[in-house]
């Protein structure tokens, strides 16, 4: 048996678990940036790290509407969302999962049909969502992704919680919300839900 579980959940009791994806359930915040990055450079526009680490959780499209709003630019939103997209796959390789938030979703699944649904909510495209869960083996573990396209408003707008938890058919103050980003976090408690935060990658270095 494992020891004591590594997150310190609020007290519940819940009937689902939700969880954003990037960040959270994977380690991909870092890659993402990377892909980013080399995406941008070839249009001569940056983007900060800071600036990209407080946008998490935003749709890709939205990404780039922003930083041509921001920087006076005409980037081609699809060309580049595609482009973007693809330099990240070609990471996956590198993909991990985040292991305190693994060992929780390991953990509910342990417990067969006793366990809680799980779903998961995120700005990212279903394509890029499903090839990370695919990729760790965790694909069979949520009963809903909710993914961009899937709502009409993104975080921090509540719509997005919101919609998985009437697809699990579970009131949302019975939700239990795993989120990386304040931006998620704001959403979460719009929605009514309970929320605990994941550290970012260089918070952990801090807290470690």
């Amino acid at each position: 048996m494992r020891g004591e579980m590594k997150l310190k959940l609020p007290a519940g009791p819940f009937k689902a678990y939700l969880f954003d994806c990037d960040g959270t359930i994977v380690d991909s915040m870092p890659l993402h940036y990377l892909a980013w990055k080399q995406a941008l450079a070839e249009w001569n526009c940056e983007f900060p790290e800071d600036l990209f680490y407080s946008w998490g959780g935003t749709p890709v499209r939205e990404i780039v509407a922003n930083l041509n709003a921001r920087n006076g630019l005409a980037i081609p939103t699809e060309q580049l969302a595609r482009r973007k997209e693809g330099l990240y796959f070609d990471s996956l390789p590198r993909l991990q999962a985040v292991p305190e938030v693994l060992e929780v979703i390991e953990q509910n699944w342990a417990l067969g049909a006793a366990r809680l649904p799980m779903g998961v909510v995120s700005g990212s495209t279903r394509e890029s969502v499903t090839k990370s869960l695919e990729l760790l083996g965790l694909m069979d573990r949520f009963d809903t992704l909710v993914c961009a396209g899937d709502y009409a408003r993104s975080k921090p707008d509540p719509d997005p919680f919101l919609t998985a938890a009437a697809r699990l058919k579970v009131a949302p103050a019975d939700c239990l919300v795993f989120e990386d980003t304040d931006m998620g976090v704001q959403a979460a408690t719009a929605a009514g839900m309970a929320s605990i935060k994941i550290l970012q990658p260089w918070e952990r270095k801090l807290a470690g």
